[in-house]
């Protein structure tokens, strides 16, 4: 784990923010809870290349960041070495934390039926697994693939692609100094934490880690203790965000009903040492983050050392 103040043990235990020529202006208290958490950058996307979103981040009090790989805000085919030095650059010498990368598993699908679609959708993970090693970034964030919901193909079909794409993009990202980390996600073909777990199990490679995202769990009406218990082995990182059960949506915290309140301990009883990562879709995303992360801190979220 890079950074010393990375480390933290979860444990059960209104602020305001001011816009100021669009940009959130936050006093010192907010920043130190802003400070408890990652902050996802996927509201930034059409808005901030990766370098200026961290800036912006970091100025609310954020130190640990997950990049979202998007065209115009992080995108390998349009950095060039100085570039991704720069960003490098910029997070080692201010003291922050390239968690992960993360691709969108919207426009790709490595398990897809057309061999065209998996080579695509490889080719592209391959580089972005090079991108995730030439930033320092700890790990990609990767779904299993999709099926399709009308008429899905056999299970062992869907496995064996997503095992041939891990048996080309592991090698890899162990060379390039980064890891894979597999995420839970209702419109994969594998949504529940439980299917997940099995398939990397089969698979058989212990580097292979999971993303567990709380609300896309919630949304499919998983239980989240037990959810957390089922992958402490493999957990990797905790994403958060609010949803209902009826329509799919990454909200700030209070807007949906995911039961935020027992989480603390939950977390704590899964042995989680990293700070969880705010996945928050929002078009005001610097109030919304930060308003987020107050009221999870008031909940009880807290390191102790």
């Amino acid at each position: 784990m890079r950074g010393s103040s990375a480390a933290a043990t979860w444990s059960g235990g209104s602020r305001s923010t001011v816009h100021d020529g669009g940009r959130a202006s936050v006093d010192g208290e907010t920043k130190a809870q802003a400070s408890l958490f990652g902050c996802n950058t996927y509201s930034y996307i059409r808005s901030h290349g990766a370098e200026a979103c961290l800036v912006r981040l970091a100025d609310l009090g954020f130190r640990e960041f997950e990049l979202m790989v998007h065209p115009g805000h992080l995108w390998p085919a349009e950095l060039s070495a100085e570039q991704r030095h720069r960003i490098r650059l910029f997070v080692e010498t201010h003291g922050l934390r390239l968690v992960s990368l993360n691709m969108p598993n919207i426009d790709i699908n490595i398990a897809a039926a057309a061999q065209e679609m998996r080579a695509y959708s490889l080719n592209l993970l391959t580089d972005t697994v090079r991108l995730a090693g030439d930033l320092g970034a700890g790990g990609l964030v990767i779904g299993p693939g999709k099926a399709n919901p009308l008429f899905p193909a056999k299970a062992e079909e869907l496995l064996g692609h997503f095992f041939t794409a891990l048996d080309r993009l592991c090698p890899l990202a162990d060379a390039s100094g980064t890891a894979l980390w597999v995420e839970n996600i209702p419109f994969a073909f594998l949504p529940a934490i439980g299917e997940l777990i099995e398939a990397l199990e089969s698979y058989g490679n212990g580097l292979v880690r999971i993303v567990y995202d709380v609300a896309n769990a919630h949304f499919i009406g998983e239980d989240l203790a037990l959810g957390l218990r089922q992958c402490r082995e493999q957990l990797a990182l905790v994403h958060l965000s609010d949803t209902g059960q009826q329509t799919y949506r990454h909200d700030p915290v209070g807007q949906g009903t995911v039961p935020f309140c027992k989480l603390p301990r939950a977390l704590a009883e899964a042995g989680y040492r990293e700070r969880p990562m705010l996945e928050i879709i929002s078009h005001d995303p610097d109030g919304d983050v930060v308003a987020s992360a107050n009221k999870l801190a008031d909940m009880g979220f807290a390191p102790s050392e």
